[in-house]
């Protein structure tokens, strides 16, 4: 028999979200935050001229994304990684449940929003067949500060996870493991369903 198990990263497998203290290592705090005030003061202007129909948090990540990656070489992120990979903490519950499916011989996938820069080496120590997350632009040793592949969160994320299942199945039984609200169109995709937190 062929299952899958997709499990979310952030507020699923670890307890917190790792994006924005990960951008907080790669910077400061002071200017991380200040380029996430101005990506919600720009997305509320944008939107009061009635210019945007990108989705606030889209709009606001893509903002603070460049104003704290872009033109970063990735040799000097590896420090920010580090910090973010001791800062984790795993939801011992879900990883639980993800080494149960790793003994069944399940197929495993993480899909998550975070960040091709750091979530790979996040995920070193747990098992997995497949990576799904938000792509970051890198040119020649250099990150661009840009989402390639779009924001893999809720309904793109959805779309990614569904067209890797198309990919890769058919499965006769599958899982996923995230949190509400913004898993919930990823975890329409699957048979079972658990809501994390």
């Amino acid at each position: 028999m062929k299952r899958v198990a997709i499990f979310d990263f952030d507020k699923t497998l670890i307890t917190e979200d790792a994006e924005f203290p990960f951008l907080i290592f790669a910077s400061n705090a002071v200017w991380a935050y200040a380029a996430l005030l101005e990506g919600v003061l720009r997305y509320v202007l944008s939107r009061a001229r009635r210019k945007q129909t990108e989705e606030a948090r889209t709009f606001v990540k893509s903002v603070l994304l460049r104003h704290v990656l872009k033109g970063k070489k990735i040799a000097d992120l590896e420090k920010a990684v580090g910090k973010t990979l001791k800062w984790q903490k795993f939801n011992e519950p879900v990883m639980r449940a993800l080494r149960e499916h790793r003994k069944n011989g399940d197929t495993i996938v993480i899909a998550s929003g975070s960040l091709s820069l750091y979530l790979p080496q996040l995920l070193r120590d747990v098992p997995h067949d497949a990576l799904i997350c938000t792509d970051i632009g890198i040119e020649g040793g250099v990150v661009t500060g840009e989402m390639i592949n779009g924001n893999c969160t809720r309904t793109r994320k959805a779309e990614r996870v569904k067209a890797w299942l198309a990919f890769n199945g058919p499965f006769d039984e599958s899982f996923g493991y995230g949190n509400a609200p913004h898993d919930l169109p990823m975890l329409e995709l699957v048979k079972h369903r658990v809501i994390v937190g």
